[in-house]
Parts: structure tokens; sequence; C-alpha cells
């Protein structure tokens, strides 16, 4: 199990700017990203390494890249239809890997603006009922 805590709720998720922009075109829900959080926390995803996670989205037609390097907070990064495109390439995964690094060196000052500038958007946190 990826994280220690209660498993039936996901710890703190958030999306880019852009991914929220993709999903909404996607017609994916908050909740559902949060339950498909849920599920990789449960091995329900594949495990690219280094912090990166793709998990299927909307009926199996998407693929969306979760980071989450330390499992302090989980980030939906990017989104593609599975029509468009099989996966990420080696070069797209190296910079999700570094992107992961970059995002579990933060500190919650840090993510508190992100969220203020809405360069970041919260979607579910462990502490939410």
């Amino acid at each position: 199990m990826l994280h220690t805590a209660m498993t039936d709720r996901p710890p703190r998720t958030f999306k880019t700017i852009w991914f929220a922009k993709a999903a909404t075109k996607a017609r994916i829900r908050d909740d559902e990203l949060c339950e498909a959080v849920r599920e990789v926390m449960k091995g329900q995803g594949d495990d690219l390494g280094g912090g990166v996670f793709k998990k299927r989205l909307n009926k199996n037609m998407h693929r969306s890249i979760i980071l989450a390097k330390g499992r302090r907070a989980w980030v939906y990064a990017y989104l593609f239809a599975k029509k468009d495109r099989a996966n990420i390439d080696e070069s797209e995964l190296m910079a999700f890997r570094k992107l992961g690094n970059l995002y579990a060196r933060k500190t919650d000052v840090e993510i508190a603006k992100e969220l203020e500038a809405k360069e970041l958007v919260e979607i579910c946190h462990d502490s939410q009922a």
C-alpha cells in the first residue's frame, strides 16, 4: 500500500490548471479524480517509477499522469485520450519525474501560493469528509 493513512479518503490531491481545463473538456469530474487516486494508492494504476503514475479515467477513454513523489501530495499533471496516443514517451516520462521531484520539495507555503495564483486546484484532501 502506498499511503499508510486511511485509504478510503485520498491525501491532498491537486490538478494543474492545464489538467483542470483538459478534464473539464473531457467531462471528468473531481470526485472521479479523487476515486482514481484512491485506486492508485491501492495499486490499481501503472507505476511508471520515480513517483509517476498512469491511471485510466473516463471509462477507459482517457489516461492521466499523476505525480506523487514522496506520496505527500498527488498532482494530476497530464491527460490524454487513448484514441490519440498509446502512451507517453521516454523523454516525457523523464520530464514528469523531474516535475514530481519539484513538487516533492515544495513547502506548504509554496503550495498555498500556487493555489492562490490558481496554478493548482485542490480537489480532495484526507481531512475532508
